[in-house]
């Protein structure tokens, strides 16, 4: 029988602790300005890394290095787009890269001020993503734009340009556009409601998404030494494309390290962990994972950085 006289133990104030009282939240009180409010907030987990992220993207522009943006399309579809358009207002966003849902919101938003439709309602009698508008715009906007040498991105910021539509000022591609702020898009075949119509043309749209993808691997040059990556949402395709063009741009002699990459969403996402988080920066860098909603997490990053810039 072992004796427990003999354990051995120590002094608690000899142990390394990891949560300190400085960490702390501060109580809430009436009438705090936003940047006191983020001060408040403990200096521990997420809260910590979204100050963190916020330092990063503020210390990236004052070097003149790259911002890039990649967003799934709910974060355009659950109102965002003031927020990102305020951010290329103020030069931090450098490059927006979309997946093909993002154009879809984007241009129906600029049309009518409104998006998304009910898919469980339309699908049940073959309705689901077969409005003509959308269909005949964005694909009509490819096909030109593509044969006219632009890559998918600008092709429909070009068009969205010169057309005349009532709520264009909420596009974030049109304000990148004017802007001068590139935009990519990655397109997988068959995941976008455009792709059912009979305007769709498939070799225009590849071609102008390979485009796309030449121009996000000239714009990770930027992140070397201090840029940022940021990911909202998209859980497979942009960050299984941002690894790709960052192993390309490596792969032609470029330096790209030391940067931040973070990756914010409503869950732990195996690819992005990955290909966002870890492996970019395993040779140098910080990666961050923030989950929570983008409605949320993404207003109060923006702030962060405006307050700061």
């Amino acid at each position: 029988m072992f004796n427990l006289k003999k354990i051995k133990r120590y002094s608690i104030k000899e142990r390394a602790s990891k949560v300190d009282k400085g960490d702390f939240a501060l109580k809430p009180v009436k009438a705090r300005s936003f940047c006191d409010f983020l001060d408040s907030l403990p200096n521990i987990l997420k809260a910590k890394d979204l100050r963190a992220v916020s330092a990063d993207i503020v210390a990236a522009r004052k070097k003149n290095k790259g911002v890039i943006l990649m967003a799934g399309a709910h974060v355009i579809k659950c109102g965002l787009s003031p927020v990102l358009i305020e951010l290329l207002e103020k030069k931090i966003i450098t490059c927006i890269c979309l997946n093909g849902a993002g154009i879809i919101h984007d241009f129906e938003i600029a049309y009518q001020g409104k998006t998304s439709e009910d898919v469980a309602a339309n699908l049940k009698d073959g309705k689901f993503g077969m409005g003509k508008e959308t269909a005949d715009f964005l694909n009509f906007a490819v096909k030109e734009g593509v044969q006219a040498g632009f890559g998918l991105g600008y092709a429909v910021a070009n068009k969205l340009a010169a057309a005349a539509l009532a709520h264009k000022e909420l596009s974030l591609i049109y304000n990148a556009y004017i802007r001068k702020v590139p935009v990519c898009v990655f397109i997988g075949i068959g995941t976008d409601i455009i792709h059912q119509h009979r305007s769709f043309d498939a070799a225009s749209t590849a071609v102008g998404s390979l485009r796309d993808f030449h121009i996000l691997v000239e714009n990770i040059r930027s992140l070397n030494q201090g840029g940022v990556a940021l990911n909202f949402g998209s859980a497979v395709l942009l960050p299984e494309v941002f690894l790709k063009a960052l192993n390309l741009a490596r792969n032609l002699g470029n330096k790209v390290k030391n940067f931040t990459s973070a990756n914010f969403d409503m869950l732990y996402q195996y690819r992005a962990a990955q290909n966002v988080v870890s492996r970019p920066t395993a040779s140098g860098g910080k990666g961050y994972y923030v989950i929570g909603h983008h409605e949320i997490m993404l207003p109060l990053l923006a702030q962060s950085v405006i307050e700061k810039i």
